[in-house]
């Protein structure tokens, strides 16, 4: 049987490589879009918050908000009462590139998925939480 972690990179790199052939029209990098995809959703987080969500160092994570605050994708502000913090915001162009994203995302996984039961669905998540939380 296959070590799970081997399977896991396996996973992800063709992951990766589906998402970039999708999505090369957006000239991301696999580490914008991860970003985009967590602010998908539209509500404002701090960088702290971002980089938990996204699995991502804090000192990686300033880079990749650089280059995506340059291409105009978010902005960067102080949090209202609490001007130590920094929340990053999609703009009207990032909102859009996260739609991109985010519908990408859910058709590869719908794919992917297609035909497995919801229990096992469900069992896989269980597993990605875990090994995330590691």
């Amino acid at each position: 049987m296959e070590n799970l972690v081997v399977l896991l990179q396996r996973a992800t790199h063709v992951t990766l490589q589906n998402l970039a052939t999708e999505l090369a029209d957006l000239g991301l990098t696999a580490s914008e879009v991860n970003v985009l995809a967590n602010l998908a959703d539209g509500r404002p987080r701090t960088v702290s918050e971002l980089g938990a969500a996204a699995g991502v160092r804090p000192t990686t994570l300033t880079g990749v908000l650089d280059r995506l605050e340059e291409k105009g994708q978010l902005s960067r502000s102080a949090r209202a009462g609490d001007r130590r913090a920094v929340e990053v915001s999609l703009t009207s162009a990032g909102s859009r590139s996260a739609a991109r994203v985010a519908e990408a995302f859910a058709a590869l996984e719908s794919r992917a998925l297609q035909g497995l039961p919801e229990s096992a669905v469900k069992q896989a998540r269980r597993v990605l939480n875990a090994l995330a939380a590691s």
